[in-house]
């Protein structure tokens, strides 16, 4: 279960358009926290990112399913599934069960390690995903960034100078 705030980074998010991707990242990052501060562990970065994206297709976030080659059938089914349980209204099974369920996960997860979550195995998670696009993908993505940014400092700039000019009166 997400965090109450990690929700409404996410629809602040896709209130101010953002894409799925970054609404998403809320969720990651929220998983990323809880792994460093021990609430539990996970085998690898790759597992706490997956964690992090099913839960945000939980919470209502529109992710695609992985590609074709991108993914095993299982991971596929997986987000589907997760996909479909954000339409649908939950009825909670008994508290008993549910507590029962949740401290059984909890310790299963204790187990685990925190080194998943560590900068360095986060960025060769990062490096070994980019590498396996391709160097025209990876162009393109950084000139639509580079768009992106440029944009935004365009609308920017006249408030920028608007601000410092009454300033200086």
């Amino acid at each position: 279960m997400p965090e109450k705030k990690t929700v409404e980074r996410a629809s602040k998010a896709k209130r101010a358009g953002k894409s799925a991707s970054t609404q998403a990242g809320a969720f990651v990052k929220e998983q990323v926290d809880h792994i460093r501060e021990g609430k539990h562990g996970a085998k690898s970065a790759k597992q706490a990112i997956a964690i992090g994206l099913s839960e945000a297709r939980r919470a209502g976030v529109k992710l695609k399913a992985p590609k074709k080659g991108a993914a095993t059938e299982a991971t596929r089914k997986k987000a589907a599934q997760d996909t479909k349980a954000a339409h649908r209204t939950k009825k909670s099974p008994s508290t008993e069960s549910k507590a029962k369920r949740s401290a059984v996960a909890t310790r299963v997860l204790k187990r685990e390690s925190t080194k998943a979550a560590s900068p360095k195995a986060l960025s060769r998670q990062t490096h070994a995903a980019a590498s396996r696009r391709s160097a025209a993908d990876r162009s393109a993505a950084a000139k639509k960034g580079w768009a992106t940014r440029r944009a935004r400092a365009a609308s920017a700039a006249p408030k920028r100078s608007t601000a410092t000019r009454h300033a200086s009166r």
